[in-house]
């Protein structure tokens, strides 16, 4: 029972912090949406820039983002390539709950390869997307008025008639900053966690409070809140729980110290997998030091979280290359960072 008690604080904790910070990312994106599009016209380098940067922002967004821009021939097939080797999905945010400074040093490395490789990657199978670029095909992203978001009069209505996604939100956020305050959901090696935890929910409870019911509802509500955060909180469970199983019955730090390199092709394997979930196993196994940083890496590199989907429906023969090419330097640098004990 009391390794169950802490599963489930830990994952309140975990998936609580990615929440709030999935919150804050999908109302920055929206409100500074489209201005980033106007620095794709012209010299390559830019839509590797552009294309790994928005990819090493934590969540699903910057995926699907170079999905769009790759299916509308506004950046080159290396751009994507670096753009999902930088991108490590819902598991970032896991991972700056768990091991935060640890995850930046991760997402700079990823930045940095996901340049390298891209630039590599058209130069190695020469693809010229440059006279598509010069079009610059703008996205439509839909995004509201950024006034919108800031008007007293309209925030004061919108809380006086509370519709129930916004009380939920509120109420929820609320308990969740109690909880951290309190101590409930954290251990006290996370003190300086807590602290931070604590900014960025009342932040998050900030912009539940104030921004439109539209926004609210469709990005809040239907994205994060329905879609991401059962996912997220279900697989996160899950992964603590089977960690703390393992540990516990079946002596999984022993079969790791022999089988180093086994653990090194599941993770790559796994990271195929166009889901976020499976590869919490892995992030865990990092936190709790059971798996060297490379092997973390290697995963990092080849997988996308679910960012890859649209790919997949758009063209199946891109999604294989993609998956191909970040496999095999997945692989290659988990190798390397193990022959170099890192």
């Amino acid at each position: 029972m009391p390794h169950l008690i802490g599963v489930i604080k830990g994952t309140l904790m975990i998936a609580g912090f990615a929440f709030v910070m999935m919150v804050v990312v999908e109302y920055l994106n929206v409100v500074t949406g489209g201005a980033w599009q106007k620095v794709l016209c012209g010299k390559r380098w830019k839509q590797y820039l552009v294309a790994t940067t928005i990819g090493a922002i934590p969540g699903c967004l910057g995926a699907f983002t170079n999905v769009a821009l790759y299916t509308h021939r506004i950046v080159s097939f290396g751009a994507l390539v670096g753009g999902m080797v930088a991108t490590s999905g819902d598991e970032a945010f896991v991972m700056l709950a768990m091991f935060p400074l640890k995850a930046l040093l991760l997402i700079g490395v990823l930045l940095v390869m996901g340049l390298v490789i891209g630039a590599t990657t058209d130069k190695i199978m020469g693809v010229d997307f440059a006279r598509a670029a010069e079009r610059c095909e703008r996205l439509e992203l839909h995004v509201e008025h950024v006034h919108d978001y800031f008007r007293p009069a309209q925030i004061a209505v919108q809380l006086r008639k509370c519709s129930l996604p916004r009380g939920v939100l509120l109420v929820g956020l609320a308990v969740f900053i109690f909880a951290l305050v309190t101590g409930e959901i954290s251990v006290e090696e996370q003190a300086w966690l807590r602290i931070t935890s604590v900014i960025v929910s009342v932040v998050g409870l900030f912009i539940a409070a104030t921004v439109p019911d539209h926004f609210l509802e469709e990005h809040l509500w239907n994205h994060v809140a329905r879609v991401h955060l059962p996912r997220l909180f279900l697989w996160t469970f899950g992964a603590l729980l089977l960690i703390a199983v393992a540990q516990h019955y079946l002596h999984i730090e022993s079969w790791i110290r022999y089988s180093p390199l086994a653990v090194m092709v599941i993770a790559c394997l796994v990271g195929i997998i166009p889901e976020s979930g499976p590869n919490l196993v892995f992030v865990t196994l990092f936190a709790q030091g059971l798996i060297p940083f490379s092997v973390l890496l290697a995963n990092s590199i080849v997988q996308d979280g679910h960012g890859m989907l649209p790919l997949l429906a758009h063209s199946r023969r891109d999604f294989v290359k993609v998956k191909t090419i970040n496999f095999s330097v997945g692989l290659a640098t988990g190798l390397v960072g193990y022959l170099m004990r890192f």
